[in-house]
């Protein structure tokens, strides 16, 4: 047993991703199986679909206030906690966590909008709003809560402080295993929903935008030590792409 803690300590970031992926992706597999969610049984597929969300964002959370006691002790979660329920932290901060996604989405497809009406924000072409802003803040705040417990509450705080690493490579460390763990459902997505040239679509997705977005989300944790901000800064983005983000698919979405 000492041997194992002793391990973890010496391989933090290496043990934490192992289990987050172990929970997550296993935890997914076992509910959906490898084929993926049965999309033509609409209700199974309504029925196992919140249990596998809840098993992949369990992942991050469970594996970052776990290594966090077993790497930090006790003095580790109170700091947990401080961080957590840091707020006051200047109205720029808030301004650059809230505003950043949802302004570069908009900017970008008003833009494309001027070559295709494919490109108009989905809350401008939806007949029912309250639904699609609805389904994006509870979407936004369940994966900002659940993974920003694990990438930020415990992954990012050990490079920056722990093992001396920039902003920059902190951001990429931490962004490249985010991008990998979110492939299993886009891999699963890309077949039904992305169209022609599905596959590499998805790729770029999350190994071009999310983990640039996460070096930007490192830097803003680091002048500010907010969990919380952070927090917000996730909800943000994952709100931004479902309230904001407009029907296209395959060569069109690259």
């Amino acid at each position: 047993m000492k041997s194992i803690k002793a391990f973890f300590k010496g391989h933090p970031l290496l043990s934490f991703y192992a289990l987050v992926f172990a929970i997550s992706w296993g935890g997914v597999l076992i509910v959906a199986g490898p084929g993926g969610l049965p999309a033509a049984n609409k209700g199974q597929y309504e029925t196992l679909l919140p249990i596998a969300i809840l098993a992949m964002v369990a992942g991050p959370s469970v594996a970052g206030i776990l290594f966090t006691g077993l790497v930090y002790g006790r003095a580790g979660f109170r700091e947990f906690g401080s961080r957590l329920i840091r707020w006051r932290v200047g109205a720029r901060w808030y301004a650059a966590s809230l505003l950043t996604a949802p302004l570069a989405f908009t900017a970008v497809y008003l833009v494309l909008s001027l070559t295709s009406s494919e490109f108009l924000p989905k809350i401008l072409t939806t007949g029912d709003k309250a639904s699609v802003l609805l389904m994006g803040i509870f979407a936004g705040l369940t994966a900002g809560i659940f993974e920003e417990l694990g990438w930020t509450g415990f992954a990012v705080p050990t490079l920056l402080r722990r093992m001396r690493y920039g902003v920059l490579a902190t951001g990429l460390i931490v962004g490249v295993p985010g991008a990998v763990w979110h492939l299993l459902v886009a891999f699963w997505a890309s077949g039904t929903i992305a169209g022609e040239f599905a596959l590499a679509s998805y790729l770029l997705d999350p190994f071009l935008f999310l983990v640039g977005y996460r070096v930007l989300m490192v830097w803003v944790y680091d002048r500010t030590g907010s969990l919380l901000v952070a927090i917000l800064m996730h909800a943000s983005l994952t709100a931004s792409s479902l309230i904001l983000g407009p029907g296209v698919a395959g060569v069109h979405l690259m």
